[in-house]
């Protein structure tokens, strides 16, 4: 058996892998990679599909003038039954397959620095795939286990991302703690109180420690998706009207909007279907210069960029109280400013599903502020003022901490090798 164990956190917007010693019973480095493909326009028809992972498909994509298929968020795509393959080339890809791509590299990128073909994994997951429906939750499990079994892994066991962002704080405390942990994915939020002692750190079962978990399907993807509806979409064609008959006003459908503001839908969007229909929006619109910048956005695969852009925005806002929202490329040009108060508006209605969900969380498991010795908050949405404010307000005076916000899970994923025991 080889002595290493890897842990991998296949998260929405960036995927990590941590490598453990087993011998050494450390942590020997973590690899991180954004969870991007993409599929350049010039393929070789004799060949099998070529494609670019991480950051090198940023820059494929970016090199290419932004021809091809460009995916992010395949996360997302995990418990949805509606997504059953699509085809790239002449190949067609189900939702494992893509996954093993990402898996793949990342795999290779861990055997290099190991010199050894790892076969034990601790896949971590979240704890709802989706809200509350287990044939989904069922399915997306499914489907990363069959993408972790196509990228080579043999052992394989699944854990909890919250618990395992639990296991890497516990290296750090010096006594007993009681700790609730908060982990904001791009896709999910999750929580789980678990109990933490530096003297139980390589014990052989932790199940007795976990108190409590729970999580809902609401993330950093949705703030992005509640921003680019209310300031993006206006300038893409939302409220547009067009003449469907001599006399008749109509508004252009919704879906149209929709899609654009959803990392999965987008990913599938630019079908010849979808373009035609566009297009005759366009032209029943009297040519209207919003719809054009529709027509673009989706012709040219341009959704990376916007949704960087939004990025941008949300992280300035959890220093500053002012950002800039822009975006300019081919002949589409925004530019906003955009205030703390008005983003805090924006996310508004997600900020208070996670909040009602953390209160029932806590009713439910019958769990008293009191017992509660610290807040270990993870995730890159964790930043977002509006989420500080709801622990700071629901439990003040507990300190509240946090670790590297990306790779955290991973290093604890890394630490659970209990779980083969």
């Amino acid at each position: 058996m080889s002595r290493f164990l890897y842990g991998i956190d296949f998260g929405t917007s960036n995927s990590a892998l941590s490598i453990y010693d087993q011998e050494k019973q450390a942590l020997l480095t973590t690899i991180s990679i954004p969870s991007l493909l993409y599929f350049p326009d010039d393929q070789d028809p004799k060949k099998k599909t070529r494609y670019f992972t991480g950051q090198d498909a940023i820059e494929g994509y970016l090199q290419s003038g932004m021809k091809g298929r460009f995916m992010k968020s395949i996360k997302r795509v995990l418990p949805r039954s509606s997504f059953v393959e699509t085809k790239i080339h002449t190949e067609m890809f189900n939702a494992s397959d893509l996954v093993t791509l990402l898996l793949k590299e990342l795999k290779k990128r861990a055997d290099t620095v190991t010199g050894v073909d790892v076969k034990r994994v601790v896949m971590g997951r979240p704890v709802n795939f989706d809200d509350y429906n287990k044939a989904m939750d069922d399915l997306a499990q499914r489907r990363l286990l069959k993408a972790a079994q196509n990228a080579g892994f043999e052992e394989i066991r699944f854990q909890y991302e919250p618990i395992a962002a639990a296991f890497t704080y516990e290296r750090v405390v010096q006594k007993p703690e009681r700790v609730l942990v908060a982990d904001f994915g791009g896709g999910t939020t999750d929580f789980t109180l678990v109990e933490l002692n530096p003297e139980r750190r390589h014990s052989k079962d932790r199940q007795k420690d976990i108190r409590a978990t729970g999580g809902i399907y609401i993330g950093g993807d949705s703030f992005d998706a509640a921003f680019m509806w209310e300031k993006g979409t206006p300038y893409f064609g939302r409220g547009v009207e067009y003449e469907s008959m001599p006399g008749k006003i109509l508004t252009v459908p919704r879906v149209f909007f929709d899609n654009i503001c959803s990392w999965e839908s987008m990913n599938f969007y630019n079908s010849q279907k979808a373009q035609l229909d566009l297009k005759k929006y366009y032209s029943y619109s009297k040519e209207n210069p919003k719809l054009k910048n529709l027509i673009t956005l989706t012709e040219h695969n341009l959704g990376y960029s916007i949704f960087q852009s939004i990025e941008k925005t949300k992280i300035e806002l959890s220093t500053q109280k002012n950002s800039i929202f822009e975006f300019s490329t081919l002949d589409i040009a925004l530019s906003e400013n955009i205030s703390l108060e008005e983003y805090q508006a924006i996310i508004s209605k997600d900020v208070a599903k996670i909040d009602r969900y953390l209160t029932t969380f806590l009713e439910t498991h019958g769990i008293k502020q009191g017992e509660i010795d610290s807040l270990f908050l993870t995730g890159g949405s964790s930043l977002v003022r509006s989420i500080q404010d709801i622990f700071t307000t629901k439990f003040p005076g507990i300190p509240i901490k946090s670790e590297d916000n990306f790779i955290s899970v991973a290093k604890g994923l890394a630490y659970s090798g209990y779980l083969f025991e």
